[in-house]
């Protein structure tokens, strides 16, 4: 890709091991969060948005048990079931497996500390929304380590191993199940709440991952591409790209312009396509993460 923007230098690593501790630092702040959000909103107010912690919710209302026993009595087989059954495709190796490994004992530890924390609320609504975010974020934080906190994920990948299905379904059947469940102990409308938790925790997560700065991917086709190309490159002050594509009448090849810009800059480059070709075939879709320059560092 051509650049017309100054190279800025890039931001040097951290020495192995202070990038393992890093790490480790982020599973062990994001556990604390999701645990604390648990005990905070979601298990008093009998929310069991999916996972392990939904099923200890549940097994404290039935049986009355400890929620972070359950969690640890869940999520310690099913730890050593992924080791032993995923085999190759625990993906990550030594190091994945160790950082889930600590995700997996710290987390229910924090549940445990907190378990006497008085509630932040009990409207079950403002539980589930900001109990989701919550738990989206401390698992956000997890996963950007390259790491798991264990529990019904790993189920879930044990039976897409097994079973061929969609590693996407096979979540979504296990949190499923759980939800069903949370219906039959605490009624249909804490089973929505908990729908509310989930989706809530998915978009969190989302965001944690590639952050707020939604950018757009531009695809221009133009009788006049020297000329677009260059106004690109001088008015906009974006690089393009130019990928070669087939025109599906004529079959004739046309060069198609591609080019990535902030969402503060779509007006001025339109302006600028208009002004060069009126007749230009534009694109403009979102993306949600752009890395390199002029952009966010990978």
């Amino acid at each position: 890709m051509m650049k017309e923007f100054n190279r800025k230098r890039a931001r040097k690593p951290l020495p192995p091991v202070l990038q393992v501790m890093y790490e480790f630092a982020h599973v062990v702040l994001g556990s604390a969060i999701v645990a604390i959000a648990f005990n905070i909103f979601l298990l008093p107010n009998q929310i069991a948005s999916g996972g392990v912690s939904g099923i200890s919710t549940i097994t404290l209302h039935v049986f009355g048990f400890e929620p972070a026993f359950v969690q640890w009595a869940l999520n310690i087989p099913l730890f050593v079931a992924g080791v032993l059954l995923l085999g190759g495709s625990f993906r990550g190796g030594l190091l994945y497996g160790t950082k889930t490994l600590v995700g997996t004992v710290f987390l229910p530890f924090v549940v445990y500390l907190t378990r006497d924390w008085e509630a932040a609320t009990m409207d079950p609504l403002l539980a589930a929304i900001f109990g989701g975010i919550g738990v989206g974020l401390g698992l956000g934080i997890v996963f950007r380590s390259n790491s798991s906190t264990g529990g019904t994920d790993l189920a879930a990948q044990i039976v897409h191993k097994y079973t061929g299905m969609s590693l996407g379904v096979c979540v979504f059947f296990m949190d499923g199940l759980v939800v069903t469940a949370s219906a039959a102990v605490f009624g249909f409308e804490f089973a929505l709440y908990a729908l509310i938790g989930l989706f809530t925790t998915g978009k969190t997560i989302d965001l944690v991952q590639v952050g707020f700065g939604y950018s757009k991917m531009v695809m221009i086709i133009s009788d006049y591409e020297e000329e677009v190309k260059q106004g690109l490159l001088t008015k906009v002050d974006r690089g393009v790209t130019k990928l070669t594509g087939f025109g599906g009448y004529t079959d004739e090849e046309r060069s198609v312009l591609m080019c990535v810009v902030g969402r503060n800059e779509v007006t001025g480059l339109k302006r600028v396509i208009q002004t060069i070709d009126p007749n230009a075939f534009v694109i403009v879709s979102n993306t949600s993460e752009v890395l390199g320059e002029g952009f966010k560092k990978p």
